[in-house]
């Protein structure tokens, strides 16, 4: 057996850095939900269909992912993540998968007011009038863009709208 080349590159392990890990996420979880959206037509440029977005929105985030996988050489190294705020982070991702599972039973609205005030209130520890204020204004502010500006239907309340 004979030794290892010399140069720049002999004897080194490819270091594993935080944007190498972020763009492969992006990267299988866009091309997982592309593969799944053969449902929606794509149409034509000039008749685009229910697909189209979607799909180039999805090519995009892949497109993404890749830059930030060539380019995780500038990131700092997986190893010097800190995880001192997994718990908050645990938390705020259960109680979104909570929001998103009773999302079409309870409805838009109410799911998405619970969810953004015990994400103020209980988790960021906010004031109770102002994470109540917010939490309704926001919800009712984007129930009325989707549902009545732009005539996309939400799931409604199973006692009002």
């Amino acid at each position: 057996m004979s030794a290892p080349p010399e140069g720049d590159h002999a004897g080194k392990r490819m270091i594993l850095r935080r944007d190498h890990i972020a763009g492969g996420a992006f990267i299988v979880a866009a091309g997982l939900v592309l593969a799944m959206s053969g449902d929606l037509p794509f149409g034509t440029l000039a008749s685009p269909g229910a697909g189209m977005m979607p799909k180039l929105l999805l090519i995009l985030l892949i497109g993404f992912g890749a830059i930030l996988v060539l380019r995780a050489g500038d990131s700092p190294p997986l190893a010097t993540i800190e995880w001192n705020d997994i718990r908050h982070a645990a938390t705020v991702i259960g109680l979104s998968a909570a929001a998103t599972g009773v999302y079409t039973t309870i409805g838009f609205v109410l799911s998405m007011s619970l969810l953004t005030f015990v994400l103020l209130y209980f988790v960021e520890r906010r004031m109770l009038w102002r994470a109540a204020a917010v939490s309704i204004g926001v919800t009712v502010g984007s129930y009325f863009l989707f549902n009545t500006l732009l005539k996309s239907p939400l799931p409604p309340m199973p006692f009002w709208f």
